[in-house]
């Protein structure tokens, strides 16, 4: 399944979600009921922006962004090696 960076314009996020080709999605709920996470304050009939991800694993930046972890030193805190 092809690896998907949606932008939302009202509340500057972008999120990855993975779905089928096929699949419309055009909302930020649709992308928050995708990616596992909650609207938050920001309106669920907000249009999103969808471009298909540079690779299938992902930008761990974007990923970190919408599901934040605790800190233990891992990636996302830069300790892991990786260019954040």
């Amino acid at each position: 399944m092809p690896t998907y960076d949606c932008h939302c314009a009202a509340n500057g996020r972008t999120v990855e979600v993975k779905h089928a080709v096929s699949a419309t999605v055009g909302t930020w709920r649709e992308v928050c009921e995708l990616a596992g996470i909650p609207p938050d304050q920001s309106p669920g009939d907000a249009p999103v922006a969808k471009q298909l991800a540079a690779t299938g694993i992902g930008d761990t930046r974007t990923r970190a962004a919408a599901n934040p972890a605790p800190s233990m030193g891992g990636c996302g805190s830069g300790a892991c090696g990786h260019r954040h």
